[in-house]
């Protein structure tokens, strides 16, 4: 079978949408770190709308800071990939060619800082997941005593983590005289722009105070709002499209027809006119940012550690059981829905249903076990801050709770069958020590995870409500399984 690549194309069968720019005549505008498969669907999707639209030098470089995968899959494919929107009405297909070149950073970091600091690149964005900013999820600041941080302090030329990449770029601007650029993250953190800005500039102050002035002064940091559910690609995947286009294509990804972008608009050196196919530019992201972190984000935490201890592999899984659909109608309703105000013209109620609807699409095949990896990274802001709005406000916080002891459950690396969970987790090691340590003790174990202070900060040990209701959920969940428990609490909810 012919491998899908730029010669291919013509061979494609009539139903799959193609480039309508000249691929040959693109140049690169855009770098972005971390090229998964969320980016492929999401800020590569919108790019490539604008490049068929309207034009432009608005290319992609693909960086992996990790493994070499995705430049693998796509450089034998001449950046080519197949994306595929599912629903329950069937899908559709489209030839995206936005991405022109993939760099392996650990490879040859040299050449992704050079690359990052040519002055036709504009944007630098970022997906790289939480961990990635190498920061204290509780206090926002940079750990400067993370492995990667030292390493990168100490060898700039030679960089290992995004944000050490990103001061390497920015340092070789600075030392050239050339203009800066905007650094876009599109990860799933409150006031993501804010947060990568801290780090930076952080960072840059630990190398020198006059770049972190020059950053300061002359660096962008746009916060957004991303969303999309994109689940991990599968062989099936490819195998379905191979037999739909009749080329093997190693590169594709498989999402919802639904997408969300919504982008602050702050630039340093220009933009694609992302407005122009359908994301929403304006001057403060957080009202949005908070109504998708709580709602979607934090239902999709409960959902994942709940249904993976209760045996279900996919999200459409739980959504078929009517208790777990009850438990999550109740805590976007009471739990999350009380902490958020919706700006004008925007239809919360039926946001909610949009988003049950879109957990249920069993088109898609989004794992539980996915959805669950770093949770230490991601319940700061999908779960820990609607429980301090609940708990200054004496509020409901049963099932954020309920969430939290499933998160405690799942850590301890031994599901209810007394199979191994796979914890995919920055702190795994530390969680599952503190689980062994207090084993058959519901209230030592709570306790003990609850004063991780890079979790949950210095405030929520001292919270009783918060700490009894947790182990009330861990003992129920010990005595009699989570889906037992569940459909008790939520039958008729």
């Amino acid at each position: 079978m012919n491998r899908l690549s730029q010669a291919h194309i013509k061979s494609l069968p009539a139903d799959v949408a193609l480039p309508t720019y000249d691929r040959a005549k693109l140049r690169a505008g855009i770098v972005h770190l971390g090229i998964g498969a969320f980016h492929r669907a999401h800020q590569a999707f919108y790019t490539e709308a604008v490049l068929n639209k309207l034009g432009g030098d608005w290319g992609i470089i693909g960086c992996s800071l990790r493994s070499a995968s995705v430049r693998d899959q796509l450089a034998p494919q001449d950046g080519l990939y197949t994306l595929v929107e599912r629903s329950g009405d069937g899908e559709k297909l489209q030839l995206m060619g936005a991405v022109l070149q993939n760099v392996v950073g650990p490879e040859n970091p040299a050449e992704l800082v050079a690359v990052m600091a040519q002055a036709s690149i504009k944007i630098i964005s970022m997906t790289v997941t939480e961990k990635g900013y190498c920061h204290d999820p509780a206090t926002g600041n940079l750990n400067l005593h993370h492995p990667d941080i030292q390493h990168d302090v100490k060898n700039l030329d030679q960089p290992k983590s995004a944000i050490g990449f990103l001061v390497a770029a920015l340092n070789a601007r600075f030392n050239a005289g050339v203009k800066s650029f905007t650094v876009l993250s599109c990860d799933n953190l409150p006031n993501n722009g804010e947060v990568v800005e801290k780090v930076v500039v952080q960072f840059a102050d630990a190398i020198s105070k006059e770049l972190a002035a020059w950053i300061s002064a002359n660096t962008c940091f746009p916060s957004t709002m991303i969303d999309r559910i994109v689940p991990a690609t599968t062989d099936q995947d490819r195998q379905d499209v191979e037999a739909c286009i009749g080329l093997r294509d190693e590169g594709v990804v498989v999402t919802e027809p639904f997408s969300q972008w919504v982008i602050e608009d702050k630039f340093s050196d220009g933009r694609p006119q992302w407005e122009k196919v359908g994301a929403l530019l304006v001057d403060d992201v957080r009202v949005f940012e908070k109504i998708k972190l709580r709602l979607l984000n934090g239902a999709h935490s409960i959902m994942a550690y709940s249904g993976y201890l209760s045996g279900f592999d996919y999200i459409s899984e739980v959504m078929n059981e009517p208790a777990c659909v009850n438990m999550l109608k109740l805590y976007m309703a009471r739990e999350a829905g009380e902490t958020l105000s919706a700006p004008a013209g925007f239809d919360i109620e039926a946001y909610k249903q949009q988003l049950r609807d879109r957990f249920a699409n069993k088109a898609l095949k989004h794992r539980t076990w996915q959805i669950a990896m770093d949770g230490s990274q991601k319940l700061p802001q999908r779960l820990l801050d609607s429980l301090r709005v609940q708990l200054k406000g004496n509020g409901n916080i049963s099932i954020i709770c309920l969430g939290i002891a499933a998160w405690i459950r799942y850590v301890s690396g031994v599901d209810e069958k007394g199979n191994i969970i796979e914890v995919s987790d920055p702190l795994a090691i530390e969680l599952r020590a503190l689980c062994d340590a207090n084993k058959g003790n519901s209230e030592a174990t709570v306790r003990a995870i609850a004063g991780i202070q890079k979790v949950f900060g210095y405030d929520l040990i001292n919270e009783e409500k918060f700490i009894a209701t947790t182990i009330g959920w861990l003992e129920k969940f010990y005595a009699q399984g989570v889906l037992k428990t569940i459909q008790q609490e939520f039958k008729s909810s």
